[in-house]
């Protein structure tokens, strides 16, 4: 059974730092490649940030040079870490895992984050 569990969500004002975990079970995580996605309320889910088996990464614009996305194949957990953040930032955050050439795309639960004085 394959599970990506997020940690790490919670309230933090403007400006402050939170770092969110994505452990994963059930899959040859290596192989796979992992992304961060988020959902405001009313909004679309986006891509935030996605990183392929061999470490390149990429960004969306909205949080480059602020988030850096990471990963831990031996102890199969992804990582986002989240600087100088924005009220804008405010939303659940996925954890997604896929591999594209099987049909392998799958979900974490969502963690929520919210930045607010």
């Amino acid at each position: 059974q394959v599970q990506l569990v997020e940690s790490g969500g919670g309230l933090v004002q403007p400006g402050g730092s939170l770092r969110l975990s994505c452990a994963a079970s059930g899959i040859m995580f290596s192989i796979y490649t992992m992304g961060w996605y988020r959902q405001a309320p009313g909004k679309q889910r986006e891509l935030v940030a996605a990183i392929i088996t061999g470490g390149m990464t990429n960004y969306s614009d909205s949080v480059k040079g602020r988030f850096t996305i990471s990963r831990d194949n031996g102890k199969k957990t992804g990582y986002l870490q989240m600087n100088s953040l924005k009220p804008e930032d405010t939303a659940v955050y996925y954890c997604n895992a896929r591999w594209r050439e099987v049909g392998d795309d799958y979900w974490g639960q969502g963690t929520q984050v919210t930045v607010s004085s």
